[in-house]
């Protein structure tokens, strides 16, 4: 028979080109051989010199993964089960939690390339058979790609040849830093992220992002996204708001849907599966957003939600009419991951009240059951692990079964129907849960659940077609990451989410080549995400140097036209080491204003509490207080003003979570808030380069006691602040340089109906 295929050497591996077929790519002295069939190249993972199905590109993604399911030993699946701890590439020298070496050495006294594999992805690839990797941190493109394909190529070369299907959380914002956002030294395109997509209020944007955003996954070797984080933003003072679409549902459904279509579709693929596609792993099920008092569950003290207003349902559409029904060829999202968060109460079957992804009724009743999810479910990281000696510290999220042994929490959470275990390389806890459940329910059955999982993970890396060319062309990859276009389409979504509050007398834009007062700022110690203390700050705002461009930049007041105070949101945490030292139960408020706040309209007895380092279970922090880090950016403000006299004083709001705006609104003649963009795209807005478009994606508090009174799973249930010029902060408020924003977004998204209806 004529033969369909041609072979052409790439760095490092050979790539096959099949008529009419799938592109094949081998590593460079690969014991994998080509099998020609039909006239068409097949890989032989197995070497056995016969075509299997799960070798046969041309059956479906779930045909051959349930003939591989059927091949692996459990230890292969356990591996399979397994999601690796993030990855820094090259690994971190010296203490710290990405640390990793070479040989035994540093990178630096290995002499290794950046891109070589670390000591313990070689172990936990070829004996814990990992093959789920986490990827944080990248050096450049070129590191990206080098790293990917010796990744490859070993895992092409060891057990069955099932390729790594890497991932990444979000790493497309302008700003990030946090444990779940990507660190980024390859320069990829940077967006406006989470709340501020939803700032422009407009879907297709969200979907074109996905589109772009997908093919610099796959140049950098990622198949999977850790998003689109689409819990509904209910609580306002959560610490993982800003990550989300917000609290308004219908929207949320939308930016979801074209999230998820933008990143999993391959142009041109009958089921939209394919090359270019990347696997989206929506979180967190069943919602994260209703956390009590705003604390979050990443710490002992935040493990609580709880559902005041009986809301719970409303939390669960997102998923249902967004993740669950794409409008694409690939219909649902290829994942879910639960949140830590124990969903106090809800249970209404065991009446447990363990962590989500602990839960038989919330993953197996509801997810696999009631709504019918057979996609992959994977743990959010740590959950596995001990809790730490404190509140506070951050370790393991084993919420509701510290009391189990770790291979007992893995147990217990594939009884309740998961796959897949976050933050997690070593494989010896998930055969010692096979084992105890083999002594509970038979070898057979416990090798059928094991079968169930496996099938479901192998398919979202057949679907990417891992399995027939995992490796990357450099060039093309260079090409594509940060590809100017790219680079401006995610400039032009940040510019459009930036918003304009207030412009009294229309003192905005700024005439170009005015001169600019932008004062430093002063932020005191603060605990923070890792529960280390960041020391105080003293801090040049980077749109100071970024003015120069377009204003003269002045070093006093007097020298000024205005003055454009660059300053955050409140900064704040609702837990004090100090407090429990003192006596007290160490709950305090999470304050969304910069002056000390009381807790005076606080519930006097939580709804939820317990914790085994706790004698007690009321986390009330009625009548304690509360100062933001920043309370300073309010002084830096009041003090501008003083000094500015009558001349205009501008504030651009960095906005993490909404704000009690009655402190600061007074004092300034403009307000811009941002969501975590850039300076230059601030600065443009504020120069007239582009006219503000942004609506809120959020509402603006009247004050702190209209916090405490909302319920935590309930959207639109402020009292709002409303400025001097008569404008209430509402959901879908927003100015352009000619007054306030009425459109079809605002028609169709903002609350004037609602308010009417009340």
């Amino acid at each position: 028979m004529e033969k369909l295929w041609e072979e052409k050497q790439m760095d490092g591996y050979r790539l096959i080109r099949n008529e009419e077929g799938k592109d094949l790519g081998v590593s460079d002295g690969s014991k994998v051989k080509i099998l020609t069939v039909d006239g068409h190249a097949f890989k032989d993972f197995l070497g056995t010199g016969e075509l299997v199905p799960y070798e046969d590109w041309r059956l479906s993604a779930r045909e051959r993964a349930e003939d591989l399911a059927a091949r692996l030993p459990v230890e292969d699946i356990a591996g399979l089960m397994l999601y690796s701890a993030h990855q820094i590439i090259p690994a971190q020298s010296g203490p710290g939690p990405f640390t990793a070496t070479y040989g035994g050495k540093s990178l630096e006294e290995s002499g290794e390339e950046p891109w070589a594999l670390t000591d313990q992805q070689k172990k936990f690839l070829t004996e814990d058979k990992v093959r789920h990797v986490l990827i944080m941190g990248l050096k450049d493109t070129e590191t990206a790609v080098r790293w990917n394909n010796r990744m490859q190529a070993l895992a092409e070369n060891t057990g069955f040849g099932i390729p790594a299907n890497n991932s990444s959380d979000p790493r497309h914002g302008s700003g990030s830093g946090a444990e779940f956002m990507g660190i980024t030294g390859e320069p990829i395109s940077k967006w406006a992220n989470g709340i501020g997509l939803t700032a422009s209020f407009d879907p297709e944007s969200v979907k074109e992002f996905g589109k772009i955003g997908s093919r610099e996954y796959r140049a950098l070797g990622i198949a999977t996204a850790l998003s689109p984080q689409i819990d509904l933003a209910t609580e306002p003072r959560w610490m993982r708001f800003p990550d989300t679409f917000g609290e308004h549902t219908e929207l949320t459904v939308a930016m979801t849907k074209a999230y998820c279509d933008g990143f999993q579709t391959t142009e041109g693929s009958p089921d939209g599966w394919g090359k270019d596609s990347v696997n989206t792993m929506v979180k967190h099920f069943p919602g994260g957003g209703p956390c009590e008092a705003g604390r979050d569950a990443h710490y002992a003290y935040g493990k609580y939600a709880v559902y005041p207003g009986n809301n719970f349902d409303e939390h669960l559409k997102p998923f249902t009419e967004g993740a669950f029904k794409l409008e694409d060829g690939t219909e649902c999202a290829s994942a879910v991951m639960p949140y830590y968060t124990v969903s106090y109460g809800q249970d209404k079957v065991n009446g447990e009240n363990v962590g989500n992804s602990f839960s038989r009724y919330l993953i197996g009743d509801l997810l696999r059951e009631q709504l019918g999810y057979d996609g992959v479910v994977c743990t959010d990281w740590g959950i596995t692990h001990d809790e730490g000696s404190t509140e506070e510290e951050f370790a393991g999220k084993c919420w509701g079964v510290e009391g189990l042994t770790e291979a007992q929490r893995h147990l217990k959470a594939l009884e309740a129907g998961v796959d897949q275990f976050g933050g997690n390389n070593d494989v010896q806890p998930v055969l010692e849960a096979y084992r105890l459940g083999c002594e509970i329910y038979g070898e057979e059955a416990m090798r059928k659940r094991f079968e169930r999982s496996a099938v479901r993970l192998l398919m979202n890396i057949f679907r990417t077609g891992l399995f027939e060319n995992p490796y990357l062309d450099l060039e093309e990859s260079i090409n594509t990451v940060g590809n100017p276009e790219f680079v401006q389409k995610g400039y032009e979504s940040q510019l459009r989410s930036v918003v304009l509050l207030k412009n009294k007398g229309g003192v905005l834009p700024l005439k170009e080549k005015c001169r600019v007062y932008i004062p430093d700022r002063h932020i005191r110690p603060y605990r923070n995400f890792m529960s280390g203390i960041t020391p105080e700050a003293y801090i040049t705002p980077p749109g100071k140097k970024a003015a120069e461009g377009l204003f003269e930049v002045v070093d006093t007041p007097e020298e000024a036209d205005a003055a454009v105070c660059f300053v955050e949101s409140p900064i704040s945490i609702g837990y004090s080491p100090e407090d429990r030292a003192s006596g007290g139960n160490g709950y305090v408020p999470v304050t969304l204003q910069y002056r000390t706040y009381t807790a005076k309209a606080a519930r006097k007895v939580s709804m939820a509490g317990g914790d085994p380092l706790e004698d007690f279970m009321n986390r009330s922090y009625y009548g304690k207080t509360n100062t933001a880090a920043n309370e300073e950016d309010l002084d830096m403000v009041i003090r501008t003003r003083e000094q500015m006299k009558d001349k205009p004083v501008i504030v651009s709001m960095t906005v993490k979570n909404p704000v009690v705006m009655s402190e600061m609104e007074p004092y300034a003649d403009a307000i811009l808030t941002e969501f975590g963009v850039s300076a230059e795209a601030v600065l443009d807005v504020i120069s007239g380069r582009f006219e503000p478009e942004g609506l809120l994606p959020l509402q603006m508090p009247a004050d702190m006691e209209t916090v405490e009174e909302q319920a935590e799973d309930c959207a639109f249930d402020m009292r709002v602040y409303t400025d001097e010029e008569g404008h209430s902060y509402d959901f879908a408020f927003g100015m352009n340089y000619s007054g306030v924003i009425s459109d079809k977004r605002t028609d169709r998204y903002g609350r004037k109906k609602e308010m009417l209806d009340r």
